[in-house]
């Protein structure tokens, strides 16, 4: 039985779906104002995972994650390019878009763009203003008084009264609690902009997940997912407006994965120490990627470097070559399945589960290990049964064909020092009574 540690209670809880053949997720997606990094894909390969893993369960998933296309920093990113702010997000969800498929993440079955659901966004805040949650603040925007919510700070299990009391600001930022949100902020000269019964404007963060996850899924559905950046303040004010508006919970699980680190530091743009999913694509395959993400546990931080992720390689790429010479068999090792099954059903235990991975291939009495490792791929989409077409540059070839000549005039040292070129260039060298075999490191 599955088991997922829920942000929202602070315990692991067995899962159990409110429809009992379907799922529903949200999980808060990328904001498009840049290319994706390493914190991207580890997001996003978590939750392929958790999503591939429901169906191999027998749930029919529908997921659901959206594109934020306006916020402060796409507007700030086209100021800087002095570029338009569509043009800039076009292409950005482009890179978005084209990197994740590379990496093996399959396409959300809906994914909302915040600019289409401007109407039910205003519809929301004015639900909040007739309940009284909400005030306006001039040449600012209208804004979300957390006092007026009771249960603020549940999910990031921080208390209200800490929060506000002695968090007042300064009469001239005019914000009555520090952690007062805004939901439409007034747009400044040069800014997009949408007609409101406040003004012109356009919507605060928070408010579009909550207006996009109740049009689409409806109150409340099952998992709502995101890294555990967004635990506070983001999830924690979609529960105010939403519960607050709607009456209702919002998702009964809550589920968040955890950040890569450098040096101990979390990786974001802000810091400037990140590495783009296209960077590391240059140098390692779109499985390296998911095998190296799904090597930590999904709530531990992940530590990034170039040692770890060569420690990886090698490691997908001996049990790759293992798999590739199993024999197609007519049944699966239903043993095996279970001892996956179990790790998995512990708070999606990956890292377990891949060393049950290595123990079925290893397991020399273990019958059913073709069709066992299928099915086990289809949750980890490493492409472990797929033959790769290697191609070879003409620059390996040429090295090659020296080497062979080095070899044939017993030329040892020269023939060596070929070889560690080409091996420095990513390939090796097996020799063989028919000729030498070239392969990908």
């Amino acid at each position: 039985m599955l088991k997922i540690f829920n942000t929202l209670s602070h315990r692991k809880e067995i899962f159990r779906p409110i429809n009992s053949k379907e799922v529903r997720m949200y999980v808060c997606g990328p904001t498009v104002n840049d290319v994706p990094h390493l914190g991207h894909a580890r997001q996003q390969i978590v939750f392929d995972v958790f999503r591939r893993y429901l169906r191999f369960l027998g749930y029919k998933v529908k997921f659901v994650s959206n594109i934020t296309d306006i916020d402060d920093k796409i507007i700030n990113k086209a100021r800087e390019n002095n570029e338009d702010i569509k043009r800039l997000t076009e292409r950005n969800l482009k890179i978005h878009l084209e990197n994740y498929k590379k990496i093996g993440v399959e396409k959300p079955d809906f994914q909302p763009r915040a600019s289409e659901y401007i109407r039910e966004m205003i519809d929301l805040i004015k639900t909040l203003e007739k309940k009284g949650y909400t005030y306006v603040i001039e040449n600012d925007g209208v804004y979300y008084d957390v006092s007026k919510f009771s249960n603020y700070g549940k999910l990031s299990n921080l208390k209200k009264e800490k929060l506000i009391k002695g968090f007042r600001k300064s009469t001239s930022e005019k914000k009555r609690n520090k952690e007062d949100f805004v939901l439409w902020k007034f747009s400044k000269e040069g800014e997009p902009w949408w007609d409101s019964p406040w003004g012109k404007g356009r919507p605060g963060w928070h408010i579009e997940c909550s207006a996009m996850s109740k049009a689409i899924l409806g109150l409340p559905f099952d998992i709502h997912g995101g890294g555990q950046d967004l635990i506070f303040p983001h999830h924690e004010d979609e529960i105010a407006q939403s519960e607050a508006a709607y009456e209702k919970r919002v998702a009964n699980y809550w589920v968040h994965n955890g950040m890569v680190n450098i040096e101990g530091i979390k990786m974001s743009k802000s810091l400037g120490n990140f590495k783009t999913i296209e960077e590391l694509l240059k140098e390692y395959s779109g499985e390296l990627i998911r095998y190296f993400v799904i090597s930590t546990h999904y709530r531990k931080p992940i530590e990034f470097s170039k040692k770890n992720l060569d420690n990886a390689k090698n490691s997908l790429n001996r049990l790759k070559k293992i798999c590739l010479d199993l024999k197609n068999d007519s049944s699966k090792n239903e043993e095996y399945l279970k001892e996956f099954k179990e790790s998995m059903d512990d708070d999606l235990n990956t890292p377990n589960a891949l060393q049950v991975l290595w123990k079925l291939v290893r397991d020399k009495n273990a019958k059913g290990k073709f069709l066992t490792v299928k099915k086990i791929d289809e949750v980890f989409c490493l492409k472990l049964l797929k033959k790769e077409i290697i191609r070879i540059p003409e620059e390996i070839k040429k090295l090659v064909m020296e080497r062979e000549k080095a070899r044939k005039e017993k030329n040892w040292e020269l023939a060596d020092s070929i070889r560690k070129k080409i091996f420095d260039r990513g390939f090796k060298i097996d020799d063989s009574e028919n000729g030498p075999k070239i392969s990908r490191i």
